[in-house]
């Protein structure tokens, strides 16, 4: 039993992990049990099921992350992580319980049929959980002002003309403000310091954000990136924290498909049909796409925050930016003048823009030999 290969299932949450074996053959696959989600629990059951140089483990992706699958590989066990999308589903079953779960990764991994996703490095992690962090203080920050404008607005309060919202004269002009009741100057205070916080809140995210661009370990790429019109530092490095390893992307289609940002397809015999983007891919990564392509609407031109950032990058990077600015501008027209929804031209040169991060990407890391990928 020993010389043969075991396909173990794992159905992971956070205080249990049911177990489930699949022999190498065509036998059902069987259920081990249940055991705590501890380390030490982990260890014992792999020293249970055999050597580890036999031992193939799959469970799927989600919250408990990716600690399970770093222990497994220090303990020299072949191990994948699942997209728990593409897990094929039977048809009408509506019985979902751990050991199921468990009983059907095995048998399917077994099979070939299941699809693994890619893990990052504990670097690229940290620098993905600072950048999203980023992105959920920005959504606390604007809540956070929307309910102080309409307590205001609630209240007959409205900035002197010409005072601009969240300008320095109109923090000024909050400061002036002055209540009636107690109750209310409490209100006031509450959701003021609120935006205060949350503003020093990402204030210091950015700060970190900003060293980790010039000192981590995707520095160059970073800076790189900042030639692109319309990629600034938080866009730059939002991409490269999703991404992390560009090597796995061979073609500038693949990482486009990553993405989600390649049309649907509905084909059959002589019949082709495409529908919108198919929004499967990473969404942070879409939705900074699309923000930059709105840049290409203006002119190609290298100046002001743009010409700043070039400066000490690469002329192959030079010229990589310059060419996204007059292919993109000219695409985004184009799409205008036939009748496409500027949103939609925009989706477009989103995607097209992914293929210059891509050039940029093989000119600051580029493949190894393919003696050296073996």
């Amino acid at each position: 039993m020993n010389d043969t290969t075991k396909f173990v299932g794992l159905d992971v949450s956070k205080n249990t992990i049911a177990v489930a074996i699949a022999d190498a053959g065509r036998d059902a696959p069987r259920f081990w049990g249940t055991i705590p989600h501890t380390v030490e629990n982990v260890r014992k059951l792999m020293r249970k099921l055999g050597p580890s140089d036999r031992l193939r483990v799959c469970y799927e992706a989600g919250p408990t992350g990716y600690p399970l699958y770093r222990l497994l590989l220090s303990l020299g066990i072949s191990c994948d992580i699942i997209a728990p999308s593409l897990i094929p589903q039977r048809p009408g079953e509506r019985v979902k319980t751990d050991r199921r779960d468990a009983l059907r990764l095995a048998q399917l991994y077994r099979a070939g049929e299941l699809t693994s996703i890619y893990v990052p490095t504990e670097a690229d992690e940290a620098l993905r959980d600072l950048v999203r962090c980023r992105e959920d203080a920005k959504e606390d920050e604007l809540r956070a002002r929307q309910r102080l404008s309409k307590f205001l607005l609630r209240h007959e309060l409205r900035p002197p003309q010409g005072v601009k919202r969240q300008t320095k004269k109109y923090r000024e002009w909050l400061d002036t403000l002055k209540f009636s009741q107690d109750t209310l100057r409490v209100v006031f205070r509450e959701y003021y310091h609120q935006l205060k916080e949350m503003e020093l809140r990402v204030q210091r995210l950015e700060d970190e954000i900003y060293t980790q661009s010039i000192q981590g370990v995707h520095a160059s790429m970073i800076q790189a990136l900042q030639c692109l019109k319309g990629v600034a530092l938080i866009t730059a490095i939002g991409i490269v924290a999703e991404i992390g390893s560009f090597h796995r992307f061979r073609t500038p289609g693949q990482l486009m498909a990553y993405a989600g940002l390649v049309p649907s397809e509905y084909s059959s015999g002589e019949r082709r049909n495409q529908g919108g983007i198919t929004k499967t891919g990473n969404r942070h990564i879409r939705r900074l796409l699309v923000e930059a392509g709105w840049s290409y609407r203006y002119s190609p031109a290298v100046k002001g925050d743009l010409k700043k950032r070039q400066v000490g990058s690469s002329p192959a990077v030079q010229l990589i930016s310059w060419k996204a600015q007059n292919r993109l501008h000219k695409k985004f027209y184009r799409l205008l003048s036939k009748g496409k929804e500027s949103h939609k031209a925009v989706t477009a040169v989103a995607r097209e823009l992914l293929g210059f991060i891509w050039a940029i990407s093989r000119e600051i890391d580029p493949l190894p030999p393919a003696s050296d990928q073996m």
